[in-house]
């Protein structure tokens, strides 16, 4: 399996191209095959969600130029949208592109590939630690907090 872009709905799906088969939703059968060398990959893929609060590097987004949100409101607000996407991939590029406070918005929230040292080092950590399909409990860094989905 491998993980395409949507280019009618902008969000991740699974694709097999043995089968030609595909899934918004990793399948419980599928494998999923690291870095091949049994260790961290070389880069990744993901989107996130991300919820800025007033203690934020930058507390101001596309939608709200003075956030003023306690982390602790931030933190209930990603555990309510995590509840609502329930570990659909198309569910929470719909609710990235409505609530994420960053230019990923625009995309589902859709990171693009990147490579370790590249993202904070908390951000880094989580996304590495997940496999394909799988979304993350909330992860702090200083630009807010976020729920990652890793994507490829």
């Amino acid at each position: 399996w491998e993980v395409r872009m949507s280019g009618s709905h902008g969000v991740p799906y699974f694709f097999n191209q043995q089968t030609k088969q595909s899934s918004w939703e990793l399948p419980a059968t599928a494998e999923y095959l690291g870095g091949g060398d049994g260790g961290r990959p070389s880069r990744i893929r993901a989107s996130h969600l991300l919820v800025k609060h007033s203690g934020s590097r930058r507390p101001s987004s596309w939608k709200e130029p003075n956030i003023t949100r306690s982390k602790e409101k931030a933190i209930a607000l990603l555990i309510a949208y995590n509840n609502e996407i329930n570990g659909s991939a198309s569910k929470f590029a719909d609710l990235a592109r409505v609530h994420s406070d960053d230019s990923s918005h625009d995309h589902g929230g859709d990171l693009g590939w990147f490579k370790p040292g590249q993202m904070q080092k908390s951000f880094e950590d989580a996304a590495f630690a997940l496999q394909v399909g799988q979304i993350s409990e909330v992860v702090s860094s200083d630009s807010g907090v976020h729920l990652i989905m890793r994507t490829g």
